[in-house]
C-alpha cells in the first residue's frame, strides 16, 4: 500500500496539470460550426481567408520592428527573427541586410506584386543559418495559426452515419462557394474596411471535394443551401509534426525517390471499398504538397533534386497547381520555400534545362556573419548556462568568433587596412581618416565577404572539445579554444588546399595578439581602478595645461611658489596617445575649449568625458603604478606580502569587474606579468 505522503504528492502533482488547463482556449482551437458561422466570421474578420504568404508576412510582423541606421543605410530587424517563440533558441543575428531582402519578397507576395508566383530559394555556405530561418518560420506559422490573429478554417463533409471526411489539403471553406456567386461574395466579404488585402478566391475544389460535392449535390437536386447541412467547418492548427499546413522534402537516393512523395499516390486498399482508383477517395492526398497547403513547404537541398522533381516546381510556382497521379491538376495555395548550398547552385546555373525554373526562382543569399560582435552572440547563447559547471574565461569566446569573421573577410585592396581593422570597422569601431563612406565602400567591393570561411558550427565543435577534454579543468581560456580551432584545421573536411589552412593559422596568430592588447589593456585598468587617483591627476594635467595655453605659472600646492608648467607631466600623458610634439599646442587648446563650452552651459568637466584623454590618464596611472606593484615578479618563484596584497586586490578587481574567475584572473596576470617581462627583457638588451 502507498504512503498516505506518496497519495498526497500524486494528488499535488495532479492539482499542477491541472491548474495549467485551459478549458475554454481548448474549445476556441477546436471549433466547430456550420457554413454559416463561417461567413460571418469573414464578414468580421476578412483575414482569416489571407492566402499562405499574407499569412506567414503578417506573421513575422506581428513580433514587431526596428529600425537602425548602419554607415548611413536604414536597416530594419524584425523581431521575429530573435526567436521570442524559443527564448532565442533558434535566433539569427548579424544577417539583416539578408533577412530584409527576404521579407520584401515576402511583403511583395503578400499584397500580389509578383513574387507569390516563385520558388524562394535560400543560397549559402554550409552553417549560414538557411535552415535555421525555415525552421523558424515553421515554428512562427504554428504558434500564430493557434492565435486569435493567426485563426485560419477548413470544412468537411458529414456523411448519413456522422461520420465526417475531412478535406484532405485544408482548403478554404469559401471554395465551396459556386463560381457564379464567387464575384458578388468577395465583393460583400471586401467592402469591410478592415480588409487589409482583399480577399480572392482562386482555383477549384480538390478532388475528394469536387467529387463530394457533386454526389451531394445530386442527393439534394442541386440545391446548395441545403446541401450546406452537410458541411461541417472546423479551426485549423498547422503543425509540421501532424503535416497539416507544414511540409519537409528531403531528397534521398535517386533509386528510391518518387514523385507520389510531393503529390500523393494511391491507396489500394480502398480500392476494394469504392471500387475505383479513379475515386479520389481511394487516393492518399498526402504528398508534402498536399499537406502543405495554406502554409509552407520546405525543400531541403532542393537542387539535390532529380530533374523530375523539379519540374513538378514549375507549376506549384508559377500557376500553384500541381498534377497527382490520375487526376486533375489541383491548385495549391502555399509558401514554396529551398535551400542550398554554393556548389550546387552553380551546377544548377550551368544546367541548361533548368532554364525554365532559373527563371521562377528568387535567390537570397544568407551568407556567414562579417560582424564580429554578431557572431559572438551565437556562441555565447550556446555556452552561457554552461559557465555553472565549467567557467568560461572572459574573451574566449570573442576570440573564437574573431578568428572565425577574419576567415570569412577579403584582403582590403584600396586602403591601407589590416585585416584586424577592417574587421573593427565592420563591427562599428572607429579608426582615424574612415568615414562610413570607407566602410560602405569596403562592403561594395568585397563580392564574396561571407560566401567562403569558417562555419559556425566548427568553431562550436571546437568550443565544446575545449570543455570537455580536461574533465579536471574548471575553467576554459581563450588559449584552449584557439589551439583546439587549429589542431582541428588538419582534418577539416571542407578545406582543400593547404594554403588556405596556412592563412587560417597565420589568422590565429593576429587573434592572440589581438587578445594580449585587450588583456593589457584589461589589468592596466584593473591595476588603476582608483578613480580619485585618475581624477587628481586629471585635475594635475588640466591645471597645467590652462597655465600653458593661457600663458601662466602654476602654483606648486607644497611649496606655494609659482612654477612654470609641468612640460614633461604633459607630454607623459600626451604620448600615450599619440599626440606628436607637433601637434600638443592643437591638443591642448581642443580640451581647454571643450572645458570652456561646458562651462558656458553651466556643467563641469569630467575626464570620462573624452575618450582619448580618459585612456591616456589610465595607460599614464598604470606606467607610474605598475613598478609598485611588480607584476612582473609573478613570474618568479618568490613574491614578497607587500606586492602580493596588492596583486590581490588587481586580482579581486578583475574577478568583481570583468568576470574572471579565481583561476583564470591568475592564468590573466601570470600571462599579462610574462608580456612586461618580456618587454623588460628586450629594453635591457
Amino acid at each position: 500500500m502507498s504512503a498516505p505522503q506518496d497519495t498526497a504528492r500524486a494528488n499535488d502533482i495532479l492539482s499542477i496539470v491541472a491548474a495549467s488547463q485551459d478549458i475554454n482556449a481548448f474549445k476556441e482551437l477546436n471549433w466547430q460550426g456550420s457554413l454559416k458561422d463561417y461567413l460571418q466570421i469573414v464578414s468580421e474578420r476578412p483575414d482569416v481567408a489571407r492566402n499562405a504568404f499574407q499569412r506567414l508576412y503578417d506573421m513575422v510582423m506581428s513580433y514587431g520592428q526596428e529600425e537602425y541606421i548602419d554607415c548611413k543605410k536604414r536597416i530594419t530587424r524584425y523581431k521575429f527573427f530573435d526567436d521570442p517563440m524559443n527564448h532565442g533558441a533558434d535566433a539569427v543575428y548579424g544577417i539583416d541586410v539578408y533577412l530584409q531582402r527576404l521579407m520584401n519578397v515576402l511583403k511583395g507576395a503578400a499584397f500580389w506584386y509578383g513574387t507569390q508566383h516563385r520558388v524562394i530559394l535560400l543560397h549559402g555556405p554550409v552553417g549560414s543559418a538557411k535552415s535555421t530561418i525555415v525552421r523558424l518560420f515553421k515554428k512562427g506559422l504554428e504558434h500564430y495559426s493557434a492565435s486569435p490573429e493567426g485563426a485560419l478554417y477548413s470544412y468537411g463533409w458529414q456523411e448519413e452515419d456522422g461520420s465526417i471526411l475531412w478535406c484532405p489539403m485544408n482548403e478554404d471553406p469559401l471554395r465551396l462557394v459556386p463560381p457564379a456567386a464567387r464575384s458578388d461574395v468577395l465583393a460583400a466579404i471586401n467592402a469591410n474596411p478592415r480588409t487589409r488585402y482583399p480577399v480572392r478566391m482562386e482555383g477549384d475544389l480538390c478532388p475528394v471535394c469536387r467529387h463530394m460535392y457533386r454526389e451531394f449535390m445530386k442527393e439534394v437536386d442541386g440545391d446548395w443551401l441545403k446541401m450546406l447541412n452537410r458541411i461541417v467547418v472546423r479551426r485549423v492548427l498547422l503543425s509540421e509534426r501532424d503535416r497539416v499546413g507544414i511540409g519537409t522534402f528531403q531528397p534521398k537516393d535517386e533509386k528510391n525517390q518518387d514523385s507520389t512523395e510531393l503529390t500523393g499516390d494511391i491507396n489500394y486498399r480502398k480500392i476494394a471499398e469504392y471500387g475505383s482508383d479513379s475515386d479520389p477517395r481511394a487516393f492518399n492526398f498526402d504528398g508534402e504538397f498536399n499537406i502543405a497547403n495554406r502554409g509552407l513547404v520546405e525543400f531541403i537541398e532542393v537542387l539535390k533534386l532529380d530533374v523530375a522533381f523539379l519540374y513538378d516546381l514549375l507549376g506549384a510556382s508559377q500557376e500553384h497547381k500541381i498534377k497527382p497521379k490520375k487526376f486533375p491538376q489541383t491548385h495549391i495555395d502555399e509558401v514554396i520555400i529551398g535551400h542550398t548550398n554554393e556548389p550546387e547552385y552553380r551546377k544548377f546555373q550551368n544546367n541548361e534545362f533548368m532554364e525554365a525554373l532559373r527563371d521562377r526562382t528568387i535567390r537570397i543569399d544568407i551568407p556567414y556573419i562579417t560582424t564580429w560582435h554578431q557572431e559572438s552572440r551565437i556562441y555565447q547563447k550556446d555556452y552561457n548556462d554552461l559557465r555553472v559547471q565549467k567557467h568560461i574565461a572572459p574573451h574566449t569566446i570573442e576570440m573564437a568568433a574573431m578568428w572565425a569573421v577574419l576567415t570569412r573577410m577579403e584582403e582590403p585592396k584600396q586602403y591601407k587596412l589590416s585585416l584586424m581593422q577592417k574587421l573593427k570597422l565592420y563591427d562599428g569601431r572607429t579608426l582615424p581618416g574612415f568615414t562610413e563612406d570607407n566602410v560602405k565602400e569596403l562592403r561594395k567591393t568585397s563580392t564574396r565577404e561571407g560566401m567562403d570561411g569558417i562555419s559556425p558550427r566548427y568553431v562550436q565543435d571546437k568550443i565544446s572539445n575545449a570543455l570537455v577534454s580536461d574533465a579536471e579543468q574548471t575553467c576554459i581560456n581563450p588559449f584552449m579554444v584557439l589551439n583546439e580551432l587549429e589542431s582541428g584545421l588538419k582534418h577539416h573536411g571542407l578545406i582543400s588546399d593547404e594554403d588556405t589552412r596556412e592563412r587560417y593559422r597565420g589568422l590565429l596568430d593576429t587573434v592572440k595578439k589581438e587578445y594580449e592588447d585587450i588583456v593589457k589593456n584589461e589589468v592596466q585598468k584593473a591595476i588603476v581602478a582608483d578613480q580619485n587617483a585618475i581624477s587628481r591627476l586629471c585635475g594635475n594635467y588640466i591645471d597645467n595645461i590652462k597655465a600653458y595655453t593661457q600663458k601662466e605659472k602654476v602654483r606648486n600646492t607644497f611649496t606655494g611658489a609659482y612654477e612654470e608648467p609641468d612640460e614633461r607631466l604633459m607630454r607623459s600623458i600626451e604620448e600615450k596617445i599619440d599626440i606628436p610634439e607637433s601637434r600638443k599646442d592643437d591638443f591642448r587648446r581642443e580640451i581647454m575649449n571643450y572645458i570652456g563650452a561646458l562651462a558656458i552651459d553651466g556643467k563641469h568637466f569630467d575626464y570620462t568625458m573624452n575618450e582619448r584623454l580618459h585612456k591616456a590618464l589610465e595607460l599614464k596611472l598604470f606606467e607610474d603604478q605598475k613598478d609598485s606593484i611588480k607584476l612582473t615578479t609573478l613570474v618568479s618563484q618568490v613574491v614578497d606580502k607587500d606586492a602580493q596584497a596588492k596583486i590581490d586586490v588587481v586580482k579581486h578587481r578583475l574577478i568583481e569587474q570583468y568576470g574572471y574567475c579565481e583561476i583564470c584572473s591568475t592564468d590573466v596576470l601570470n600571462f599579462v606579468a610574462s608580456i612586461f617581462a618580456r618587454g623588460d627583457a628586450k629594453e635591457e638588451s
